[in-house]
């Protein structure tokens, strides 16, 4: 998926290439389509023993897990357990962190439309993001100013069905088509998302209880629903 980083300090090069260098081994260590990886080596001989990073990432995910009441699951109906719905999230995290010890105050990382935010953007202000159109492409339906929280979409506008309702895996959601989720990291943000979409129209309902997250969700038939407090962060 695309990654687009933007570091406002000066020498931004190193940064970005510490960053990239850093999804690349998160790539290779965790991806589900690469026979080398560790997920696919656990899948393969769940004996076998875990790195501390794989073990924090299954663990958030059973959390999450516990906290939807089941709507974010990692096992697959066939038995393969996928983390990637924690992975996203849990790299952009890392990777802000990353820049953030090598000295760098303002900067954004966007994995995917998932998005990190850090300090000032390029003309001194608070960092501003539109909330895209599933519907149609290249409109920009809401404007926010999230600050340096992280910001999150889960939908099927972008990539189709790859999100399911775990509780019935066989029916495609459809009276929602996004939920974007603003919480207090990209990690909190991105793992919510993933499990309020699973929900379908009732996913906002869970953001809104969530303490620090907020929410704008579409349905299909293109009505938005907020959380009580998203109009504040509106511009």
């Amino acid at each position: 998926m695309p990654v687009s980083i933007e570091i406002v300090d000066t020498d931004a090069a190193r940064g970005i290439d510490a960053a990239y260098a850093y999804f690349d081994d998160v790539d290779r260590r965790f991806s589900t389509y690469r026979d080398d990886s560790e997920v696919v080596r656990m899948n393969r001989d769940p004996q076998l023993p875990v790195s501390a990073d794989l073990a924090e990432i299954l663990l958030l995910g059973e959390k999450t897990r516990e906290e939807s009441g089941g709507f974010f699951d990692m096992r697959r109906p066939d038995g393969f357990i996928d983390p990637t719905g924690i992975v996203k999230g849990w790299a952009i995290q890392k990777a802000a962190n990353l820049l953030s010890s090598l000295g760098y105050e303002n900067f954004c990382i966007d994995v995917g439309g998932d998005i990190a935010f850090s300090g000032k953007n390029d003309v001194g202000e608070a960092w501003q993001l539109g909330i895209r159109s599933p519907f149609v492409r290249g409109e920009i339906v809401k404007a926010i100013a999230p600050g340096t929280a992280g910001v999150a979409t889960s939908g099927s506008a972008a990539r189709g069905d790859h999100i399911y309702n775990p509780h019935d895996p066989e029916h495609p959601i459809r009276d929602i088509v996004s939920i974007t989720v603003v919480g207090p990291d990209i990690l909190t943000a991105d793992r919510y998302a993933t499990a309020a979409f699973a929900m379908g129209e009732d996913g906002i309902r869970f953001i809104e209880a969530i303490p620090g997250c907020e929410g704008y969700q579409i349905s299909a038939a293109g009505i938005a629903t907020m959380t009580s407090g998203f109009r504040a962060l509106t511009v």
